[in-house]
C-alpha cells in the first residue's frame, strides 16, 4: 500500500470542515484513503446488506454507534442519512468528524447541496496518478501504461489488467447502471460504451450513436449522464469566447481510465497500440486525466476545455489558470515536429486576453523549448505533476 497524493488535502480539509466528502469512481481506493487517513475511525459500509437495512430502518441508532464521528462508505445507498448527519453535525461543534465516500456524483452533491452545506468539504479521488504508479514501478512506456490504466488493484494485486476491466465492467452493469436506470437490454448499453471507446477524443454525436445501435438519442443522452456521474466518462467542453470565429460546440468524450478504453477497444497489448488508429486518441486520454488527478489531489477544479473552429484549427486542451489561457496540444509521436506549435500560434493571435506561450506533451525522448513553447515527455519532468508543469509553463 502507498500513501496517496491526496491524503494531505483529505487531513486539512477534516480540519477545517466537520465533514469531508470523497468522490470518485468504483475501485479508485476511496475507502482504503479514508481508513488509512483516519485509522481510529469506526467505520460502516452502507453497502453491506444489513447495514443498509439498519441505515434506512433506524438512521439515528446506527450513527449513534459511530460516537463523535467516524466513516460511511457509499453514503449515496442511503442518502436520507445526510440529514441525520447534519443534526449530529449542529448538536456539537467540531471538525473532522464524518469522513463520507461515495461514486454516485449527483446524488451525493444533491445530498450535500440540501443537507451538509457549509458543513462538509468535496474531495475527489481518481486512480493512482504518475508518481503513486512509480512507488510500485519505474514507468518506461506510455503505451503500456495506457493498456494497464490506473487503478490500485492492477498495482497493488498485481491483477492482469484485461481480467480486472472484465470484471469492472460487469460489476459496473450489474450494481450501478440498474440502480440508476431502467437498461431493459445490458448488451446494447455494453455496445453503446463500447461505441464511446471507439469515439474516445472526438466531438459527441447522440444522433450518429443512435443510428448505430436503435436506441433513441434522448435515451443515449441519458445513459451518458450516469455514465458521468459515476466516474466512467468525462466530458471535455469546448472553449468558448466572444470572437468572431464560429467555434464548435459539440462536447468531446474521454474515459476516466484510459486502460478501461483500450479493453474496450480490444487493445490488450502496447504493440497492438502503437499502429491502432486510436493511438493519438488514447494518448490524449492518458494525458488529460493525469492533469486532472493533479488538480483533484491538491483540491483544486481545474478549468479544462478544448478549441476547435468550423475551419478545423484544433487544440487538444485549452487550461485556464489565474485568468491565463494555457494551450496545450498532445502528440503520441516520439518525433517532435514543428507542426506541433501551429494552432498554439494561431490560438495566441485570437486577441483574447492573455495567453501564455503553451505547452506540447509528447512521447519523445527530450525536453525542450521551441519558440517559447515547452515541449515535453510527461513521464520525464521527475516529481512535478502535470498539472504543476501547466501552471508554470514557462
Amino acid at each position: 500500500m502507498i500513501i496517496r497524493e491526496i491524503t494531505q488535502e483529505l487531513r486539512e480539509s477534516a480540519a477545517e470542515f466537520p465533514a469531508v466528502t470523497i468522490l470518485g469512481p468504483r475501485q479508485s481506493g476511496k475507502t482504503t484513503l479514508a481508513r488509512y487517513a483516519f485509522p481510529n475511525y469506526r467505520y460502516i459500509s452502507l453497502e453491506d446488506p444489513d447495514t443498509n437495512l439498519r441505515a434506512n430502518d433506524d438512521p439515528r441508532g446506527l450513527l449513534s454507534e459511530l460516537g463523535d464521528g467516524g466513516i460511511i462508505d457509499e453514503i449515496q445507498r442511503v442518502p436520507d442519512i445526510a440529514s441525520y448527519l447534519q443534526g449530529l453535525i449542529d448538536s456539537k461543534r467540531g471538525n473532522g468528524r464524518y469522513i463520507l465516500t461515495g461514486s454516485n456524483q449527483p446524488i451525493l452533491r444533491d445530498t450535500v447541496s440540501q443537507s451538509l452545506a457549509g458543513r462538509t468539504s468535496i474531495l475527489e479521488l481518481m486512480p493512482y496518478s504518475f508518481q503513486e504508479i512509480n512507488q510500485y514501478e519505474s514507468i518506461q512506456n506510455a503505451f503500456e501504461l495506457i493498456i494497464k490504466g490506473s487503478f490500485p488493484r492492477v498495482y497493488e494485486e498485481r491483477v492482469r489488467p484485461d481480467r480486472f476491466y472484465n470484471s469492472y465492467v460487469q460489476t459496473y452493469i450489474e450494481r450501478d447502471v440498474r440502480l440508476m436506470i431502467n437498461v431493459r437490454n445490458t448488451l446494447q448499453f455494453q455496445r453503446f460504451v463500447t461505441l464511446l471507446a471507439a469515439r474516445v477524443g472526438q466531438l459527441l454525436n447522440f444522433e450518429s450513436i443512435s443510428n448505430d445501435i436503435g436506441i433513441s438519442a434522448t435515451a443515449l443522452r441519458n445513459w451518458f449522464s450516469v455514465l458521468k456521474a459515476t466516474y466512467v466518462v468525462y466530458e471535455l467542453r469546448p472553449w468558448h469566447a466572444n470572437i468572431r470565429k464560429r467555434l464548435i460546440k459539440s462536447s468531446k468524450v474521454y474515459f476516466t481510465d484510459v486502460g478501461l478504453a483500450a479493453f474496450l477497444l480490444g487493445i490488450h497489448t502496447s504493440d497492438q497500440l502503437r499502429t491502432h488508429p486510436l493511438r493519438g486518441s488514447l494518448y490524449e486520454n492518458l494525458i488529460l486525466t493525469e492533469l486532472l488527478k493533479g488538480a483533484y489531489n491538491k483540491g483544486a477544479r481545474p478549468d479544462l476545455y478544448f478549441f476547435r473552429d468550423s475551419g478545423g484549427n484544433e487544440i487538444d486542451l485549452v487550461a485556464q489558470i489565474a485568468g491565463k489561457w494555457i494551450p496545450i496540444e498532445v502528440k503520441s509521436s516520439a518525433t517532435f515536429s514543428k507542426d506541433f506549435v501551429r494552432t498554439i500560434n494561431m490560438f495566441q493571435g485570437l486577441g483574447i486576453g492573455e495567453v501564455e506561450n503553451g505547452i506540447v506533451f509528447y512521447n519523445g525522448e527530450a525536453n525542450m523549448n521551441y519558440n517559447g513553447i515547452s515541449i515535453l515527455n510527461p513521464l520525464h519532468i521527475g516529481t512535478r505533476t502535470l498539472w504543476d508543469v501547466i501552471q508554470s509553463p514557462g
